[in-house]
């Protein structure tokens, strides 16, 4: 009994200390998406992670590594396409994640994109301009 007190006692303070502590519960139903996801060809995974509140994913696997020879950047043609940043500067809001960018390096072309989480399925859906003119890839996430 007189542990129970004092676990109680602790959490009382450390909630006085931060208020957010038990608020940071709900501000995270962004971050289920975190994560590592096999690309639409399984032919790649990438890392999706949080970086103050924004997503953004990154290639940490690839089956054969290359160049980004395509991209539209002469500059940015001999880096490797492993390590690559291919999602950037996702908001999270009401279950969907928007405002960010998707880079192809098939192509070399970034476009605007839009991605919502269902189960262990993840819909990209790149686009120029709007959503309705545009592709979606399903990418999987690694067990």
């Amino acid at each position: 009994m007189k542990q129970f007190k004092y676990i109680v006692s602790l959490l009382t303070v450390l909630s006085v200390l931060n208020p957010n502590l038990f608020a940071q519960q709900k501000q995270a139903a962004g971050d289920e998406i975190v994560g590592v996801y096999w690309s639409p060809k399984k032919n790649a995974k990438i890392s999706i992670y949080k970086s103050g509140e924004h997503y953004f994913g990154r290639s940490i696997w690839i089956a054969s590594p290359r160049k980004d020879t395509e991209n539209s950047k002469s500059s940015l043609r001999a880096r490797d396409v492993l390590g690559i940043e291919l999602l950037t500067h996702f908001s999270y809001n009401n279950g969907t994640y928007t405002n960010g960018e998707v880079y192809d390096p098939e192509n070399g072309k970034t476009y605007d994109c839009k991605m919502s989480l269902n189960g262990d399925k993840l819909k990209v859906r790149g686009y120029i301009g709007f959503a309705l003119f545009g592709r979606t890839e399903i990418f999987e996430r690694v067990k």
